[in-house]
Formats: structure tokens, C-alpha cells, sequence
């Protein structure tokens, strides 16, 4: 066992759990950059995919009736052709590449929440459109939440319910994704087993998420995870 590899492992999974739980996405966005640190860009999308299938069956049956459902039947179909498409594109391409779009993706979206004037209105052939992409960033980057916020915001206002619409979607996407990516070969059994090892870190997260949820000063803490992401994407592009 790699102790540096289970070392970065264990704190890229507590901090983009935590964020994910606190937030309802953007867990991808941090995590994967720390892991990528100390492994390659498929071990890292395995991983991350493994958790966030834990994570969503917790949360979906914690906020499962805020989950608006109609929404996720929208972008059921969609959201699996762009994840097939992503992961077929994750397990035949050069990892430097998809590492430098990645860094290019997170300052695009940074740039876009705090420039962007206005949000984004979709018709029903956009929401289509978004979905499709969504799920191809997901199946390549597991990063398709930023462009799900997107989607979901166009017909949910209430906060409460776009966060467990954002839980649902994330749930939906994994649920293909995992099985996707086994079939690749890009899951393995080692993944498994040191996931293992990190799984009380993962569930202390969502502990303390939980409680961050409840007496978050939202305006804040969007303002420290634009820093962090904007960080991140450096790194990578560099």
C-alpha cells in the first residue's frame, strides 16, 4: 500500500465531501484536484465515483421529499448518453490533456459565477442540450455539477429544493457512471478495498457538512470555495 497515495486520498475525499454535502455539488471540483496529485486521472474519477455513490444513497434518502422529480426524469436520458460518451472518452485519451481541460473548465465556471450578469434560461431543447454535456463532464471529470446548477436553477427557485434536486441528479448520474466505468476497466477491485480505508474519514464529512448546513453563512462560504477552485484550476493548466 502507497501510504502517500492513502494520505492525499483521505484528504481530497474529506474536503470535497464536505463541500458537496454543505453545498449540494462541487464536491468533484475540489476533490479532483488534490488526488490528482498523487495519482492518475482515471484512478482519481474511480475513486471519486465510488463515494459519491455512498454519498447519494445517504442524502437522497434524507432530502428525498425536496427532490423535485420531474426535473430528474428530464434529465434521465440525457444525463446516461453524455456519460457513456464521457467515459469512453476518459479511457481513450491522454490524461495530461484532460487535465489541462479540466483546469480550463473550473476557471470557465469560476468566471462565470462571479462575471456572469445574469442567469443562464433554458427552453426544453437547452435543458436537453445542458443535460447531455452535464453528464459527458460527468462520465470524463465527474465535474458536471456546475452545468446541472444550470439546468435544475431554470424551473427550481426554493434553495432547499435545489440543493436536494442537485443530491437527486448526482444520484441519477452515478448510478450509471460506476457500472460505466467497471465495464471499462477503469474500476478495479484495489479501488474498492482502499476505499475501505477512507470510509470513516468519508462519513465524518458528511457529518460535519450536515452540521455546516445548518448555521452556514452561504455568502461567505461561496466566496472561500470560489478561491478554492480558482486555485485549483491553475494547477492544473500548469
Amino acid at each position: 500500500m502507497d501510504l502517500t497515495v492513502l494520505l492525499i486520498l483521505t484528504i481530497g475525499v474529506f474536503i470535497g465531501f464536505y463541500v458537496q454535502t454543505v453545498i449540494g455539488f462541487a464536491g468533484s471540483l475540489i476533490a479532483l484536484p488534490i488526488l490528482l496529485l498523487g495519482m492518475q486521472l482515471q484512478d482519481a474519477i474511480a475513486y471519486i465515483s465510488i463515494f459519491y455513490l455512498f454519498s447519494s444513497a445517504f442524502l437522497i434518502t434524507k432530502e428525498w421529499k425536496n427532490i423535485d422529480k420531474k426535473i430528474i426524469f428530464k434529465l434521465a436520458i440525457t444525463s446516461v448518453i453524455g456519460v457513456i460518451l464521457g467515459i469512453l472518452l476518459l479511457t481513450f485519451s491522454k490524461p495530461v490533456l484532460l487535465k489541462k481541460g479540466l483546469g480550463v473548465f473550473i476557471l470557465l465556471y469560476v468566471a462565470y459565477v462571479l462575471y456572469g450578469k445574469k442567469k443562464i434560461k433554458l427552453n426544453k431543447g437547452g435543458i436537453i442540450s445542458f443535460g447531455v454535456i452535464a453528464g459527458f463532464f460527468s462520465g470524463v471529470f465527474s465535474t458536471g455539477g456546475p452545468l446541472y446548477v444550470i439546468c435544475v436553477e431554470n424551473s427550481v427557485k426554493d434553495i432547499k429544493a435545489l440543493r436536494a434536486t442537485m443530491i437527486g441528479v448526482f444520484g441519477l448520474v452515478t448510478l450509471t457512471r460506476v457500472p460505466a466505468l467497471a465495464v471499462s476497466g477503469i474500476l478495479k477491485f484495489s479501488h474498492l478495498e482502499m476505499t475501505l480505508l477512507v470510509f470513516p474519514v468519508f462519513l465524518f464529512a458528511q457529518f460535519l457538512g450536515k452540521r455546516t448546513f445548518i448555521k452556514i453563512n452561504e455568502t461567505a462560504f461561496k466566496k472561500l470555495l470560489m478561491v478554492l477552485l480558482c486555485v485549483s484550476g491553475l494547477i492544473l493548466i500548469v
